[in-house]
C-alpha cells in the first residue's frame, strides 16, 4: 500500500512494561526504553491510500484517522509497531484493513482543524459500538512549534518514531510487515488539552505523568505485504 501521513500529533506515555505485554500475542514482545513501555494517541490525516500503480480513490482514500500504538520486537529481535486500535472516517477501508492486514480498524466520526499553530483533533468511535457511552473517544488540542534540526532529536524520539515494521497476527501465527519512509520531519509540540477515553477502550490503565510531545508535517509512506514470520523464529 501507498498512502501519505500528515498533520500528525504523538503524544506517548510511560506505561509499565508488563501492563503492555499483557495486549500482546505470545511471540512478540514489548519493546522499552530507559525501563518503561510507550504507549501512544497518534492522530493524523490519511491521504491518498491506494495500491501501487492505481490512482487515489478521492474521499475513499483521504481521511483523519487516530491510533493507539506501542513498540514491539518478534522473535527474531526486529522492531515494530503494534497497533491497539486505528479509527478512521471511512467504513469500507476499516472492514478492509481488517480482512487484508488483520489490524484492529473501526469506524469513527473525526476532524482535525487548524488556527494558527495549534490543531484540534477529535474523534467519536461509531462501530464496533463502545462498551459505555463516551469510551474510544478523544478530543486533543497541539500547540506546534519550531522543527527539530537532526542532531536535536534525543535518542527516545528516535526510538518512538524510527519504526520500518508493523506486527499483527492471522488466527494463531504471528504477521509481519515492513514500513519505509523518509525520516520524520519533527516539531516541538506542547499538549494544550487533552480529554480521551481510547486508551481505556484499549485496555490501558489512564496514563499517569507528563507526556512526550511531538508534532510532524508528515510523510509519504509505501507498506509491504503482510508475512508470517517464521515459525522457527516464533519459537
Amino acid at each position: 500500500m501507498l498512502q501519505g501521513w500528515h498533520d500528525l500529533a504523538s503524544v506517548h506515555w510511560r506505561y509499565d512494561p508488563a501492563v503492555v505485554q499483557s495486549l500482546l500475542p505470545d511471540g512478540f514482545t514489548v519493546d522499552t526504553f530507559d525501563g518503561a513501555a510507550w504507549v501512544g494517541l497518534i492522530p493524523f490525516h490519511m491521504r491518498r491510500i491506494r495500491v501501487p500503480g492505481t490512482p487515489p480513490l478521492g474521499p475513499w482514500s483521504t481521511f483523519p484517522e487516530t491510533n493507539v500504538r506501542t513498540y514491539l520486537r518478534d522473535p527474531s529481535g526486529r522492531p515494530g509497531v503494534w497497533f491497539c486500535s486505528l479509527d478512521i472516517t471511512r467504513l469500507v477501508p476499516a472492514l478492509v484493513a481488517r480482512v487484508t492486514y488483520r489490524l484492529p480498524y473501526c469506524w469513527a466520526r473525526m476532524s482535525i482543524e487548524h488556527d494558527r499553530d495549534l490543531v484540534t483533533y477529535t474523534s467519536r468511535r461509531r462501530w464496533p459500538r463502545p462498551a459505555a457511552p463516551g469510551l474510544a473517544d478523544s478530543r486533543m488540542v497541539v500547540r506546534v512549534g519550531q522543527q527539530l534540526r537532526a542532531h536535536e532529536v534525543d535518542e527516545l524520539q528516535v526510538f518512538l518514531t524510527a519504526r520500518w515494521a508493523l506486527g499483527t497476527t492471522f488466527g494463531r501465527r504471528l504477521v509481519w510487515a515492513a514500513v519505509d519512509h523518509e525520516p520524520w520531519p519533527v516539531h516541538r509540540a506542547e499538549l494544550v488539552s487533552c480529554d480521551e477515553t481510547m486508551l481505556a477502550a484499549a485496555g490501558l490503565p489512564v496514563p499517569e505523568g507528563d507526556p512526550v510531545v511531538l508534532w510532524s508535517p508528515g510523510v509519504e509512506v509505501r507498506i509491504g505485504r503482510p508475512t508470517r514470520v517464521p515459525v522457527s523464529a516464533a519459537r
